[in-house]
C-alpha cells in the first residue's frame, strides 16, 4: 500500500531538488515527510520492496552534494521528526530526533547549564541529522572536536526498514565492533537514522573574543601555529582573506569594525572558561604572539554583543559567496603548518587556470574553504578545466597528509576524487560495507565513490 506521507506533487518535488551545492538540481520522484519513526520505517519498507531509491535529507545546508537525488528515487526529509526527548543534567547527555535544528538544541542545553560544542556555520538551518551524516565541524573544533566527539549512540533503519541500534548512554564504551562511529560521515549511504544520543558538557561561563590584522594572509595562517605553540588552546581560530571580508560586507550591507577590510588577512581567536581574569591574560598573550608574527592591528571584544559583532562577519561568509553566483567550495584540510603554502598554493592554481578563489575557514584546525568563483569564465572552462585545478589541488592537499574533506563530506561532487586519497583496496572495502549495509544499493545511490 502507498505510505500516505509520499508526496509527488511538481512544487515540492522542485523544493527537495537542491541543497546549497553550487546551482545543481535533480528533480526526485517523491517526496516523504514522515510524521513519526513509524511512518518512516513503513516507508524505507515499501521503497525497498519496490526497489525505489531513497534520499535521506536533514536540513539540506550540505555543500557536496550529499542528498541530491541523481538517479530519482524519493527525498525521505526528516525535519518532522524534531523533538528533543531527553536532556539529562545527571549524566550530561541528550537524545534528540533527527530533525532537531542545532541551534535550537544548542540553546535547549544552554537553558540547564550545559553546552553542546559542535557549532557548524548553517547551525540556524541544518539538522543534527544532516551533522552526524557528514561529521560536521565548524569554528569550535579547533578545541572541541568535530561531531563525531558527541555522538554516542544512535537509533536509525536499515534500507529495508530493520532497526539499528547502536553505542549507549555511556561515555566509555568497548563492546564489539564501533557501528555508531561508522555511521558518522557515512552521508546517508548505509542506514537512514531517526534518533542520536549526544553528549553533552558544562557550559563554559566566560568568553573573550580578539580580531587580528595582518598584511597578508600568507603571515596571518602561519601565526597560527605560533599561537598554539604557546600553550594555550582557543575555542576557535578563524581566518578571512580580504576578499571574503569585502563579500561578506557587502552582502550585510555594512562595516561591522572600521578599517577590517584594509588587511589582507584576519584571524578571529575566542578563548572561553570558567576564570575572566584567565581568559583576559591568554588574550593579552595571544596579542602579544600575533604582533610577534606580523600582525598590525587588534580589535578586543569582551561583552556578548561586541563578540556577536565580532562573528557576525564571518558567519554569513558561506551564503555571502554564494549569492554572489556560481562557485565551486572545496573543503581542504591539512597540517596546521602546511596551511600557509596550501594558500600560496590555490591563489597560483588560479593565475594557472584563470580563476578567482575566496578562501577563509577554521584554520585552528587546518581546515581552508577554497571557493572558486564562476564569474566570466566560459562554461566549457567551468565544466572541463576547472575541475583539472581542482585534481591539482588535492594532489597537493593529501600529498601534504591533509584530505579531501575537514568537514563537509565527498557527496556527489567530490567523487571523482576519492582515488587521489585512497588505494583501490581501500575503496573496495568501503564499497563492501556498503554492500552489506545496503545489498541492493538503494539508500543515497551515487554518493562518495567515483
Amino acid at each position: 500500500m502507498w505510505p500516505t506521507a509520499v508526496d509527488t506533487s511538481l512544487e515540492l518535488r522542485e523544493r527537495y531538488s537542491h541543497d546549497w551545492t553550487e546551482d545543481l538540481r535533480f528533480l526526485p520522484d517523491a517526496v516523504a515527510l514522515p510524521g513519526s519513526v513509524e511512518v518512516l520505517q513503513q516507508i524505507l519498507a515499501y521503497a525497498y520492496e519496490q526497489d525505489i531509491p531513497i534520499i535521506p535529507a536533514g536540513g539540506r545546508t550540505g555543500l557536496s552534494g550529499g542528498m541530491l537525488p541523481v538517479q530519482g528515487g524519493w527525498v525521505v526529509s526528516l525535519e518532522k521528526l524534531n523533538r528533543i526527548l531527553t536532556i539529562d543534567t545527571a549524566n550530561l547527555y541528550a537524545v534528540v530526533q533527527a530533525g532537531v535544528i542545532t541551534q535550537t538544541l544548542q540553546e535547549a542545553v544552554e537553558t540547564v547549564g550545559l553546552f553542546y560544542p559542535p557549532d557548524p556555520s548553517s547551525r540556524g538551518s541544518c539538522t543534527i541529522g544532516g551533522n552526524i551524516a557528514h561529521n560536521a565541524g565548524g569554528v569550535r573544533a579547533v578545541k572541541y572536536g568535530t561531531t563525531r566527539e558527541y555522538v554516542l549512540g544512535l537509533e536509525a533503519f536499515l534500507p529495508d526498514g530493520r532497526p539499528l541500534r547502536t553505542g549507549s548512554r555511556t561515555l566509555k564504551n568497548s563492546t564489539g565492533y564501533n557501528l555508531t562511529q561508522l555511521l558518522v560521515g557515512s552521508e546517508g549511504t548505509l542506514a537512514v537514522i531517526h534518533t542520536a544520543i549526544l553528549k553533552l558538557l558544562p557550559k563554559p561561563r566566560y568568553a573573550r573574543t580578539l580580531l587580528l590584522g595582518f598584511p597578508d594572509a600568507r603571515s596571518a595562517v602561519a601565526a597560527v601555529v605560533a599561537v598554539l605553540q604557546k600553550g594555550i588552546l582557543p575555542t576557535a581560530i578563524e581566518f578571512m582573506e580580504r576578499d571574503a571580508v569585502l563579500f561578506g560586507q557587502a552582502y550585510l550591507g555594512e562595516k561591522l569594525y572600521s578599517g577590517a577590510d584594509t588587511y589582507g588577512g584576519l584571524l578571529l581567536i575566542e578563548v572561553d572558561g570558567s576564570v575572566p581574569e584567565v581568559l583576559e591574560a591568554e588574550c593579552a598573550e595571544i596579542e602579544a604572539v600575533a604582533f610577534s608574527a606580523g600582525a598590525t592591528q587588534s580589535w578586543y571584544a569582551q561583552t556578548a554583543d561586541e563578540r556577536e559583532r565580532l562573528w557576525r562577519l564571518r558567519r554569513c561568509l558561506g551564503i555571502a559567496v554564494k549569492s554572489s553566483g556560481p562557485y565551486k567550495e572545496e573543503d581542504t584540510v591539512v597540517p596546521r603548518t602546511a596551511l600557509p603554502d596550501l594558500l600560496e598554493k590555490v591563489k597560483s592554481l588560479g593565475k594557472k587556470y584563470g580563476f578567482r578563489s575566496v578562501c577563509y575557514g577554521h584554520v585552528g584546525d587546518g581546515n581552508l574553504h577554497v571557493n572558486i568563483l564562476r564569474e566570466y569564465l566560459p562554461q566549457k572552462v567551468w565544466d572541463e578545466e576547472i575541475p583539472q585545478a581542482v585534481e591539482e589541488l588535492f594532489r597537493f592537499v593529501v600529498a601534504h597528509g591533509g584530505a579531501l574533506s575537514g568537514e563537509h563530506g565527498i557527496g556527489w561532487v567530490q567523487r571523482r576524487y576519492m582515488p587521489i586519497q585512497f588505494s583501490p583496496d581501500e575503496l573496495a572495502l568501503m564499497k563492501a560495507l556498503k554492500a552489506t549495509f545496503d545489498p541492493k544499493g538503494l539508500l543515497n545511490p551515487g554518493k562518495i565513490f567515483p
